[in-house]
């Protein structure tokens, strides 16, 4: 698995990247290290998890951050994460 992250603004894609999602025993650990790791590349700070959020992506396997997920200013309208599942070969 992977989580792609896509940074937008005014409903367009200014930066993207997946990053491997890896799950050993916790997928909680392995989410959160995908998501430090994908605000690493994109060089933001890290969002808070609200409740909406934790209902969106155990529902539909992706959410979004806005400014209130953020303490520092952004310059993106919102930070998008998704699920994606790898193709077999």
């Amino acid at each position: 698995m992977r989580l792609w992250g896509k940074l937008m603004k005014n409903n367009k894609i200014i930066k993207d990247n997946a990053v491997p999602l890896i799950v050993e025993d916790d997928y909680q650990a392995a989410l959160k290290e995908a998501i430090i790791q994908l605000c690493d590349s994109f060089d933001i700070a890290k969002p808070y998890w609200l409740n909406k959020n934790l209902n969106e992506y155990n529902r539909l396997g992706k959410t979004s951050f806005h400014k209130d997920n953020f303490i520092e200013e952004i310059e993106f309208d919102k930070l998008v994460i998704e699920e994606l599942e790898d193709k077999k070969k």
